[in-house]
């Protein structure tokens, strides 16, 4: 009986601060690459600065055939570390994991600017309508909430909104 190929997805380490470069070079190699990555706001030079960053640093995800992929030149490629193993065989990362991250909204790209009506999603509570009024740090933001008649101001993380649609 002949085994049957089948594609799955595998954890890849990356060397510090080396998750783009690994990124680059599998993909040149002509591997199936995922790296899951969110916008941050940072001070570099005196001004604020968006920047894309890995969601999980120093890892990202590759597709590869058990059988037919040659699994050798991973290890050699600049930025990889090695494949995430348990025991002495790499653990798949299940296709329902892949698909979640894929689905997953995108973050707010766009500049708001005050007076922009934002949904905020805190646990435990159900998408609460705000406004947007100024930054407040490098992920944080200042909203305009009314609740029981009245206007409250609140900071909040940036990850906690997204852009309301009319």
């Amino acid at each position: 009986m002949q085994a049957t190929a089948e594609k799955r997805w595998y954890l890849v380490q990356c060397k510090p601060k080396q998750d783009f470069r690994a990124l680059e070079h599998l993909q040149r190699q002509g591997y199936e690459t995922l790296l899951p990555t969110h916008q941050i706001e940072r001070l570099r030079n005196g001004r604020w600065v968006l920047m894309e960053e890995a969601l999980f640093p120093g890892y990202l995800f590759i597709e590869l055939d058990t059988l037919q992929d040659n699994w050798m030149p991973i290890r050699s490629t600049r930025g990889v570390s090695q494949i995430v193993r348990f025991g002495a065989t790499p653990l798949s990362v299940p296709n329902s994991v892949i698909d979640r991250i894929r689905a997953m909204p995108c973050p707010i790209e766009q500049e708001l600017k005050p007076g922009d009506k934002v949904i905020i999603d805190w646990l435990g509570t159900k998408s609460i309508e705000a406004i947007f009024l100024a930054k407040d740090g490098a992920e944080r933001v200042l909203l305009l909430l009314k609740l029981l008649q009245r206007e409250i101001q609140v900071s909040t993380s940036i990850k906690h909104l997204t852009v309301e649609s009319y």
